[in-house]
């Protein structure tokens, strides 16, 4: 069994990130920005949000917070982010999810200029992404292709379960999977909350994929021998052991499936460091305009 080393894999691309960016700057480029909107005093966000900033101050970008009371209007929001998609000077922007209930999330989406969407959920840059034309991918699925790719996985010809069909995470996975690329060239199915007799479903997969937010749902007996298996849950569980009171528990139960993998992403550690990564992956390439020109 080898673990997939998300926090090593995560610092390598950035290092990767931080060259091209030097480079840039050494040929008289400015640097890529990345601009974040935040409303709200949500906790997870708020620190999820600040590593962001941080990891582009590492990289070297040019960042923008913007953070707003709760009580913003919805229109006063699109009025900002519009105003960004006009700022030649910002490449990327992002709106950190969940918003408050009185402002649509999908239309916030939809107003943002696609050529700016680095998170990889505007409709355009989805439909790009089904058609296998140039996008900016979704962070943490673009992270798993990254692991695969890095660890030399095979997949060809793979049977991949995905469990979970979230726009974020299960239902773009599945499609990067079944594309003819590499990592992909995928049988995939795709399991959900009624999926009849799911263990029926996960012992047949060579990759196994899992981001449902439901900790230790996959057991040893729900497992092929020699799978690997790609852990994206990241639920905060009580434990009275740590002087948090909590510890992360992925959707995996880690110590009975680990000794029947090939390959497994422990949590925390696996996917999770690479979302952030990707994101500035994604906000260089449309610095360098590689996706729009």
């Amino acid at each position: 069994m080898t673990l997939l080393d998300g926090k090593k894999t995560s610092e390598d691309i950035q290092s990767e990130i931080a060259a091209e960016v030097a480079q840039l700057k050494a040929n008289g480029q400015r640097a890529p920005h990345l601009a974040a909107i935040l409303v709200g005093q949500d906790g997870g966000s708020m620190t999820y949000v600040n590593n962001k900033v941080l990891a582009c101050e590492r990289v070297g970008f040019g960042s923008t917070l913007l953070h707003y009371n709760e009580d913003i209007t919805e229109q006063e929001l699109l009025d900002k982010i519009e105003e960004i998609n006009q700022n030649p000077e910002i490449d990327g922007l992002i709106v950190q999810l969940p918003l408050p209930k009185h402002i649509n999330s999908d239309k916030v989406l939809e107003v943002l200029d696609y050529k700016k969407d680095v998170d990889g959920f505007h409709p355009v840059n989805v439909g790009r992404m089904v058609a296998g034309l140039p996008a900016y991918l979704p962070a943490t699925p673009y992270g798993i292709m990254q692991l695969l790719e890095r660890y030399h996985i095979d997949t060809k010809g793979k049977h991949c379960v995905v469990v979970g069909r979230s726009n974020i995470v299960g239902t773009p996975i599945s499609i990067l999977m079944s594309k003819c690329t590499l990592p992909g060239e995928c049988t995939v199915t795709i399991c959900h909350r009624n999926t009849v007799d799911l263990p029926s479903h996960t012992r047949q997969a060579d990759i196994l994929i899992v981001a449902v937010g439901r900790p230790g749902l996959i057991t040893a007996d729900m497992v092929k021998e020699g799978a690997v298996v790609i852990d994206v849950g990241t639920t905060r569980v009580p434990d009275a052991s740590r002087a948090r009171g909590w510890r992360l528990r992925g959707d995996v139960d880690f110590d009975s499936v680990a000794p029947k993998c090939s390959y497994i992403t422990p949590v925390p550690g696996g996917v999770g460091p690479l979302t952030i990564s990707m994101l500035l992956k994604n906000t260089l390439r449309a610095a360098k305009k590689e996706v729009y020109s």
